[in-house]
């Protein structure tokens, strides 16, 4: 059972990788960031919502608040990746999102839900030496990202740490399906007063629909179908481990069919990133 789990894990991650080189190469067809950020979670929506309604939860008033602070950070994670993506790499911004456990440790601490201890601060150091390599904030303007770029990637991270409690705290109150349904409705509802809504349905009249819908499809619906059924088979922790295979597969994507390219000391800096994230996940269990 739970090397079952960890292969629906891994493949919901595998498929986040994907849309995150599905949506550079939207974005290289000139596509806004938030138009298709709403495409990923309006599609995902109408997916979630045939799982919903096929295995119906009851809704109440604690899983409605928790299911619409998961939304938020849905819409903050799915806006500042594309956001960071365009203005840097895929691999950059990837690894900046999954900087999510950090900010986890750091609410934790803040909320006094978590004891701070010196492992904790050092692997929140680690992990910050590790974003000043990936990122080569030093010399910030050059070709490897830009502020903005930086401080996307680092919101990417942080809205997925707001998911994250989100759904923990919905789930006590609710099934997955009723959870997410909620999440990605608000999500879309968020992202239609910002986005170019005429930009948004010339989507229809466009060859890069299927492109959209298969962002939406890869990137929500089936991934977080997939990611819920290997959490009901495998440990949290060991499903926050393998889900490293999304900044990898993301790379990869950018690498073979983008040709973005990381330098050295960028390639250290997600090694960095990466193994402490890892090593903190099994502290953490």
């Amino acid at each position: 059972m739970r090397v079952g789990g960890l292969g629906f894990v891994i493949l919901a991650a595998f498929l986040w990788g994907i849309s995150g080189g599905l949506g550079g190469f939207l974005l290289d067809m000139g596509w806004d960031p938030l138009v298709i950020s709403f495409y990923r979670g309006a599609v995902g929506l109408v997916c979630i919502l045939i799982w919903f309604l096929f295995q119906p939860t009851r809704l109440n008033k604690p899983l409605l608040f928790w299911s619409i602070v998961a939304g938020i950070g849905v819409a903050g994670n799915f806006i500042f990746y594309f956001v960071s993506i365009s203005e840097g790499s895929i691999a950059v911004a990837a690894t900046l999102m999954y900087t999510a456990p950090i900010f986890v440790l750091l609410i934790s601490f803040i909320f006094r839900l978590e004891q701070a201890s010196l492992f904790k601060w050092l692997a929140i150091g680690f992990v910050m030496a590790g974003v000043v390599l990936l990122t080569e904030v030093y010399s910030i303007g050059s070709d490897s990202i830009s502020m903005l770029g930086l401080v996307t990637g680092l919101g990417a991270g942080l809205s997925y740490a707001m998911f994250i409690f989100g759904f923990k705290y919905a789930s006590r109150h609710g099934q997955p399906q009723g959870i997410l349904t909620i999440a990605f409705l608000f999500f879309t509802i968020i992202t239609l007063l910002f986005i170019d809504r005429s930009e948004a349905a010339s989507v229809f009249y466009s060859p890069d629909l299927f492109w959209m819908i298969l962002l939406g499809i890869f990137g929500s619906g089936l991934s977080f179908f997939l990611y819920v059924a290997g959490l009901r088979r495998t440990s949290p922790t060991s499903a926050s481990i393998v889900a490293m295979v999304e900044p990898v597969t993301a790379s990869l994507f950018g690498l073979i069919v983008l040709s973005e390219l990381l330098t050295v000391t960028q390639l250290g800096g997600m090694g960095i990133i990466l193994v402490k994230v890892t090593i903190l996940s099994l502290k953490q269990s």
